[in-house]
């Protein structure tokens, strides 16, 4: 058995917006963690640009969402258009459904702001150890914990930590992944971009249009904060060494144009679509994208790996607090990785779209046209209205109950998750899905009712507090007001078990029969996998 210097009992690597929001998620929990990133730093570069409405969830949860919304960009730039050159008009344009204005299905609206002015807020979330310039070289499995070779590389020095368990958010080429021999599947490596982050007064042809992101047949221009800053994205040119990327920005932004880029960095990358055939090794976890690299197009890589810590850290918290079994890490890989196989479809239709927008205004410019390419409807919902996506996830696990009282695996006929169209988010409290928002009282919503613990929610609190009193698990009762009773399709009795990640394990539209008591009991012992021979 190696060696360990120091043990923890949940060793995070990668320091990314995903790795940081679980070292946040989990000290809420009380799990202590220690997080490690190969990198010297956060982040110098924008990456990542939209925190959707159902991350934005989270970190109201975390109180985050008000510091996070300071830092970004207004509701108005949550949108995207399309034009010749940014000094053009729009020949198409779309909102951000759930970022350009409030939905009535969030408590909270999305944001438009870039990944390294997100970081910061993540690192200050919480007071877990961090190390940068830590690289992770090795990884030994035994069967009470993981080893993890630990190579600093500004001390130059080796140590060995022993966790109980690994969370992997080390990114789409994840050391973690390589070293443990899972494979992938997908397309694959798509394409390789280069972002130019630069300073230029594109005022004359934004300010009064703004969006988010601006498309072009020359490359992708994306305001960086509200303050100014840009970057451009492009296919990274052949000759990267000897490019004059100021040169190139200021050709892109079109013809006669006076503005010279000031170049501050440039970052060469690919774009990766896959999907990790197994998301757990043993104590190891793979999120993020360690477990599914997904393109950017339509904003969905970054919040999907943000879903996936929420799911998963709970889960580690019962299983290191003793009250959920080892099994319940199953259902991880069971819930998460049909998410990702569903995104990163979406992210790659989203790319084709993107693509055949701008060949047929190609074809028009090609012939001579001059008007405005036509976009058959529901173009704009297809691109980012993806509530359904967002919102509508519906796991399909041993735990999650039907409402029958058996595992909902094997009462559906799914492949793990339900599912509304990726277009259309239709509220729903059947188990497995996501509690809908209704507001509880003036600024308190269902939503903010989860997240420490199991909530029973009912219009008949007082039927069911005998029950709460001495379970083992973490669990309060949360009163549903009346005028609920019936969007959330509950008898006046009734009630819904709403797991910390917000998502409802088991379902009575009316009050057991027999003994109710016993009813709870079983829900919460088959839910976290902690029966008798778990």
């Amino acid at each position: 058995m190696p060696v360990a210097d120091a043990e923890v009992p949940v060793l995070i690597v990668g320091g990314g917006p995903v790795g940081l929001t679980a070292r946040a998620l989990l000290e809420r929990w009380g799990v202590q963690a220690l997080l490690v990133e190969k990198h010297a730093g956060l982040s110098p570069f924008p990456r990542a640009r939209l925190v959707n409405v159902r991350s934005m969830e989270i970190y109201r949860q975390l109180g985050l969402a008000a510091t996070i919304t300071a830092g970004a960009f207004a509701p108005e730039y949550g949108r995207i258009r399309f034009r010749d050159t940014l000094q053009d008009r729009d020949f198409a344009t779309a909102a951000m459904v759930g970022i350009n204005a409030p939905v009535p299905e969030s408590p909270v609206i999305g944001v438009v702001t870039s990944q390294d002015r997100l970081e910061p807020a993540l690192r200050a979330a919480a007071d877990a150890p961090l190390r940068f310039g830590v690289e992770l070289t090795g990884l030994t499995e035994e069967a009470e914990g993981v080893v993890a070779v630990l190579a600093d590389h500004r001390r130059g020095q080796e140590t060995r930590v022993r966790a109980r368990y690994v969370l992997a958010a080390d990114g789409a080429n994840s050391t973690v992944r390589q070293r443990l021999g899972i494979g992938t599947t997908g397309p694959g490596a798509m394409a390789g971009f280069t972002t130019v982050v630069f300073d230029a007064d594109l005022s004359r042809w934004c300010a009064d249009q703004p969006a988010g992101v601006y498309f072009t047949p020359h490359g992708i221009f994306a305001p960086l904060y509200p303050e100014g800053g840009w970057a451009w994205f492009a296919p990274t040119p052949e000759d990267t060494a000897h490019a004059d990327w100021a040169g190139l920005v200021s050709r892109a932004l079109g013809p006669g144009t006076d503005v010279r880029a000031d170049v501050l960095r440039v970052q060469h990358w690919t774009m990766n679509a896959v999907v990790a055939e197994r998301f757990r090794h043993g104590r190891v976890l793979l999120t993020g994208d360690a477990a599914h690299a997904i393109p950017i197009t339509g904003g969905l890589g970054m919040n999907t790996g943000i879903a996936d810590v929420h799911n998963l850290c709970w889960k580690l918290a019962g299983v290191l607090h003793g009250w959920a079994g080892t099994d319940l890490l199953v259902t991880y890989e069971t819930e998460r990785q049909p998410v990702a196989h569903r995104t990163l479809q979406q992210a790659v239709a989203n790319t084709h779209l993107m693509i055949e927008v701008q060949n047929r205004r190609r074809e028009q410019l090609r012939t001579g046209e001059t008007a405005p390419v036509r976009i058959e409807l529901p173009w704009s919902e297809q691109y980012f209205a993806q509530l359904g996506l967002v919102l509508g996830v519906a796991y399909r696990s041993d735990a999650v109950l039907a409402d029958a009282g058996a595992p909902a695996d094997s009462a559906d006929t799914g492949t793990g998750t339900g599912r509304d169209t990726d277009t259309n988010y239709v509220p729903s409290t059947e188990p497995g899905h996501r509690m809908p928002h209704l507001w509880l009282a003036r600024s308190r919503s269902t939503l903010d009712a989860v997240g420490e613990r199991f909530t029973l929610l009912t219009p008949d609190p007082n039927s069911w507090e005998q029950q709460t009193a001495t379970t083992p698990w973490p669990l309060r009762i949360e009163p549903l007001p009346g005028e609920h009773i019936g969007p959330c399709d509950l008898g006046p009795h009734g009630a819904l078990l709403i797991r910390p990640d917000g998502h409802v394990g088991a379902r009575w539209r009316n009050l057991p029969p027999g003994d109710s008591t016993t009813a709870l009991h079983h829900a919460l012992t088959t839910i976290t996998r902690s029966g008798p021979g778990r």
